[in-house]
């Protein structure tokens, strides 16, 4: 019925992708070791009857030394005990390895998906496929390998059985009087592995939020490795965290199995010596089927296990079906001095197949702004102006000479595209601004953050550059968080730089001064500005306006000097008024 249900075939391919050539050998140790282990298990049991049952024969046993017969127990238990912790260390490290390839296997192919076919993913989606999620399938595999080493145990200990006697009388569970002692073993260090584990799991979901938006931003500063070295170094440290809990509880139950062998040897022996028992073959057959009963708790939760991470394996083959991002890659280019960039044509794929723009020129220093009803199709235009999404139709030149959309594409990955939705997922202001460019120094950090307008609070935080962003002190508001972020904007110098609604935290006056900070510090830049404030729009040099016909118009100021003249300085603080339309 379970096969029927969850086939665990599916299981096996899926985890069969995570794991190399060199774990196809670490499985077969894990095999065999399990194989051996419920071996010398019954061969323990067998070796039992000499011991209560003085003058039977034993085909492991050739000795009539009661010290020796026991000797030969213990050594039989002590080798089923060490070589099922192997087995357990064996799969912890399975597993472990197993869980951190799912990580890094689905985080990279989200990384590099085309964003067309994240679109439908929602952000607590890919939040929970990269993290708890995972956590679901690595249980499923570690079910897996539970669920083998129970067939091969019950498979050789129903095999002795039937040889010692055929009698299936009763069953007599041996080392639950010690179950408690073993639960016990190792607590506090479980305890500290286990918040540790909880306190990495929730950094992985901070990563992980609100991907599809952080996507872009990452990709127009080119920071894609970074960003999957960073998260391969938390998912490995997970990896290790589960990997230590699951050898704490090899241990514990190393520690049991281990006190068992010790303790029925010394008690038969004893018994041998004072009293002497003649159910040595029935003692035998109840502990090779005792031996069994733990196993049937297993069975169920690895059962349930199984059912629980079907729908989890779903989600995960789901996302490892997007493809490579569509858009090749090329070669970054630059504009000459004096070029400008001329969209002849550029229309979006459905359902947007209306939204047209025609006759779009894109000047270094100058700022584009790009407005219409929400819901209108901005975003989708900005993302193909970015070069992040594929346009149905697509002209446009520089100078005399036509490109194509890979050439254009060439052109702005030197990019930097910031969304109203993405606040900083760094630890300081030091970290944040070191992201976007490696090796700008302290003095440029500290200039950059004067010019955005975060220089008086940097002055009243005591830590400066590496104030944590979210701490108690020096919590940053939304707006100087976006600030931070336009600071990272020009410390990378784009050749493209575009902010969907990325000012919208800012009161209008701060708006302004901030975009001409900008203008000033980029002068070799294109500014494309998605936004509603008419304060905006008049210190745009020209502006494309989407009508709810989805008729797109660009129109430009009949004097950009005076446009220009028109926005405030950083110190000013005079503009239009919060929320104009």
């Amino acid at each position: 019925m379970l096969l029927r249900a969850l086939p665990a075939s599916r299981f096996w391919r899926a985890f069969a992708l995570t794991l190399g050539r060199r774990d196809a050998l670490q499985i077969a140790s894990y095999v065999a070791l399990s194989l051996g282990a419920a071996l010398a298990g019954s061969i323990a049991a067998i070796c039992l009857v000499p011991l209560v049952q003085p003058g039977s024969s034993s085909p492991f046993v050739g000795y009539d030394s009661v010290p020796m017969q026991a000797l030969a127990f213990a050594v039989a238990t002590g080798s089923f005990a060490l070589m099922r912790w192997q087995v357990a260390r064996l799969g912890a490290d399975l597993v472990s390895r197993c869980g951190m390839n799912l990580r890094r296997m689905v985080h990279a192919r989200l990384v590099d998906a085309p964003l067309g076919e994240l679109a439908d993913a929602s952000s607590a989606e890919i939040a929970n496929v990269l993290t708890y999620n995972i956590e679901i399938l690595v249980q499923g595999f570690s079910a897996l390998l539970q669920l083998a080493v129970i067939g091969l145990t019950t498979a050789v200990s129903l095999a002795f059985v039937f040889w010692v006697s055929p009698a299936l009388l009763f069953i007599t569970p041996v080392l639950v009087a010690l179950g408690l002692f073993a639960a016990r073993a190792y607590g506090r260090e479980q305890s500290a592995v286990s918040r540790q584990y909880v306190a990495d799991m929730t950094r992985l979901f901070w990563l992980s939020e609100d991907f599809p938006r952080r996507l872009r931003y990452v990709r127009s500063f080119e920071r894609q490795s970074a960003e999957k070295a960073g998260y391969g170094a938390i998912s490995a440290r997970l990896g290790l965290g589960y990997r230590r809990q699951m050898e704490l509880v090899a241990a514990g139950r190393l520690m049991l199995e281990l006190a068992a062998a010790a303790g029925i040897a010394g008690m038969f022996v004893l018994a041998h010596r004072w009293h002497g028992i003649d159910s040595a073959s029935l003692i035998a057959v109840s502990l090779l089927l005792g031996r069994l009963l733990p196993y049937l708790v297993s069975t169920r939760q690895s059962c349930q296990q199984l059912r629980s991470a079907s729908p989890a394996l779903e989600l995960w083959q789901r996302h490892m079906r997007h493809r490579h991002d569509a858009l090749p890659a090329v070669p970054a280019r630059a504009l000459a001095v004096g070029d400008v960039l001329a969209i002849g044509q550029l229309r979006l794929r459905a359902p947007l197949e209306a939204l047209c723009v025609r006759h779009l020129v894109l000047s270094p220093g100058e700022l584009t702004l790009i407005s219409g009803d929400s819901g209108i199709g901005k975003s989708s235009l900005v993302d193909v102006l970015a070069g992040m999404l594929l346009p149905s139709e697509f002209t446009a030149s520089i100078g005399d000479h036509p490109i194509d959309f890979d050439g254009y594409r060439a052109l702005v990955r030197n990019g930097a595209y910031v969304s109203q939705s993405v606040r900083p997922w760094q630890h300081t202001v030091r970290d944040c601004l070191a992201w976007a460019a490696p090796a700008a120094s302290d003095d440029t950090m500290l200039g950059v953050l004067e010019d955005v307008g975060l220089g008086r609070w940097l002055a009243a935080s005591r830590e400066g550059l590496d104030a944590p962003l979210y701490g108690s002190s020096s919590r940053l508001s939304g707006g100087e968080l976006q600030r931070l972020m336009l600071a990272q904007v020009i410390l990378r110098q784009p050749l493209l730089a575009v902010l969907d609604e990325a000012t919208g935290a800012l009161d209008a006056a701060s708006e302004l001064a901030v975009l001409a900070a900008l203008k000033r510090h980029l002068p070799r830049s294109i500014l494309v500005v998605v936004s509603h404030r008419e304060g905006v729009a008049a210190m745009a040099d020209q502006h494309l306006l989407i009508g709810r016909d989805l008729m797109a118009g660009v129109t430009r100021p009949a004097s950009p000097s005076s446009s220009r003249a028109a926005a405030p300085s950083p110190g000013r603080g005079e503009g239009w008024g919060e929320g104009s339309p």
